[in-house]
């Protein structure tokens, strides 16, 4: 009897394994879509993102699949042609339709978050923005998605999307249960990144400081992620894009000079700029460059139409032109960036991207393994900006020329605004982590704001059993291979057979 009762016990084990292999095979996939179209000051990404339907609110499983950079410029750039806003949507859009199967494009929602060029535009002229919007909801309605909506997001959205993409895709926020919630606390650290933004228009600092005070509660979001409350501080310092800077620091270098021009007869005048290289010339228009809204309050009466900038590529004294952009003087509350705007003590790690990365990345200072000192940083960049043009231009032939001839100057003010504006020193600059991709998804607000929008963080734990379907069926396996080996050797034990005899003996 205890023979046959081990023999079905083993039958037992046998099933129990099959039952738990056929448990926990993997299912079919089931994939689920969406869409986001980054409307930004100088272009529109869009970007297609997918992740299992089962999986949904797990963390780390949503993955960028495509990005397409849209011809032309950011939709902002269609205010004195508004109805061409939408069809410049078209060729990413069909690029879209063929990742994703046709058979899920009406279930796939598309977003489009318009940034600091369109927060301009509206500044400037309500009345085109609201063209330029009309004439994208448009085009992104009769696309065969599920259109959700197109609208300008504020400032503080943009930091604090980026935030979460950023702590999203490094795991930061990876929920876990049970007896892996002891074991992940006491294996790893829960502390979340900061995101460093730098687009064309304007420019984020987004973090959780243990010091934040309730001076500026303007500044503040409370988040609840996976079950822990998170508070966060951010501000969003529009013109003070990598773009708009330089529009800010020209219009400065004009303002300081322009007595001595007001006194020249001459229609035109040049300008000597110690962020352009050696060799280099540019023309403005003055009648353009005063409209826009981060330079119009420096407007002056010039007896010339237009402006010609020549290149000095002096490094130092281009710093000292930037940091002229950065207020110090007067500071409110306990501690400030500049302009008078209120910034806690910095903490932890920052993941600096969009146009942060862009720059260093050309300059090539992203490609160590660990971030490098400021003084190599320094170094690097003083002596490309101190390169003549023509020897830029011959090196870098395949880049275009508005963009190759604005590096010295990008690289000057990220500088300037991480030290000057930010307080960054040699001590934590290396706490900055200059990111463009995490994994397979760009670093950037997209993601967290589609994540957002399809509540696919939640704000609390799902209940859960202390151990997964898995775990307990192993457990159960393991139960039964015991058993069945205890009733063995009571068999042995109480039956001794012959071989056992004889040893015995």
């Amino acid at each position: 009897i205890l023979l046959i009762l081990g023999f079905l016990s083993t039958l037992a084990v046998i099933a129990l394994i099959a039952v738990a292999v056929t448990q926990n095979k993997p299912l079919p996939k089931n994939i689920k879509y969406g869409i986001v179209l980054d409307a930004g000051s100088s272009h529109t990404n869009l970007y297609v993102y997918e992740w299992p339907a089962e999986k949904e609110n797990d963390t780390g499983v949503v993955k960028q699949v495509e990005v397409c950079k849209v011809e032309g410029p950011g939709i902002s750039g269609y205010s004195h042609a508004t109805e061409e806003a939408g069809p410049s949507l078209a060729q990413c859009l069909q690029e879209a339709k063929e990742v994703i199967p046709s058979a899920q494009h009406k279930e796939t929602p598309v977003y489009l978050g318009a940034t600091a060029g369109m927060r301009l535009l509206r500044l400037q002229n309500k009345s085109a923005a609201d063209k330029v919007l009309s004439s994208v909801e448009n085009t992104l309605r009769l696309a065969p998605f599920n259109f959700q909506g197109a609208r300008i997001i504020t400032g503080q959205e943009e930091g604090a999307y980026g935030w979460i993409t950023i702590n999203y895709l490094l795991g930061n926020f990876k929920q876990v249960s049970g007896w892996k919630k002891l074991l992940h606390s006491l294996t790893s650290s829960s502390e979340t990144s900061g995101a460093l933004d730098l687009g064309g228009a304007s420019t984020q600092i987004t973090f959780v400081s243990k010091e934040l005070s309730s001076e500026s509660p303007e500044n503040q979001l409370y988040f609840r992620l996976y079950g822990k409350d998170y508070q966060v501080y951010t501000h969003s310092f529009l013109c003070y894009g990598k773009d708009q800077a330089l529009q800010q620091k020209l219009a400065r270098d004009l303002q300081a000079t322009w007595i001595d021009f007001y006194f020249q007869t001459v229609e035109n005048s040049s300008l000597l700029d110690p962020c352009f290289h050696q060799g280099y010339q540019r023309t403005i228009n003055i009648s353009d460059f005063f409209k826009n809204p981060c330079t119009s309050d420096k407007k002056k009466e010039l007896p010339f139409s237009q402006l010609y900038v020549e290149g000095e590529g002096d490094y130092q004294k281009c710093r000292e032109n930037i940091q002229t952009l950065f207020n110090k003087t007067n500071c409110p509350y306990s501690s400030c960036s500049f302009n008078g705007i209120y910034l806690p003590p910095l903490q932890g790690d920052f993941g600096a991207f969009s146009a942060f990365y862009f720059v260093m990345n050309f300059l090539n200072l992203t490609s160590a393994p660990k971030p490098l000192a400021l003084n190599k940083v320094t170094s690097t960049i003083e002596s490309f900006c101190a390169r003549p043009w023509q020897e830029v231009k011959t090196a870098y032939h395949h880049i275009k020329e508005k963009y190759l001839s604005e590096y010295c100057f990008s690289g000057a003010y990220i500088l300037s605004l991480l030290e000057n504006g930010y307080e960054f020193t040699e001590n934590n600059w290396q706490m900055i982590h200059f990111l463009g991709k995490i994994g397979s998804s760009d670093a950037g607000w997209t993601l967290g704001y589609m994540l957002n929008l399809t509540n696919m963080i939640p704000a609390e734990e799902p209940a859960e059993p202390p151990l997964s379907h898995g775990s307990y069926v192993g457990l159960m396996v393991l139960c039964c291979l015991v058993l069945v080996s205890m009733l063995l050797f009571a068999w042995l034990l109480f039956h001794k057979p012959k071989c056992l005899q004889k040893g015995i003996v």
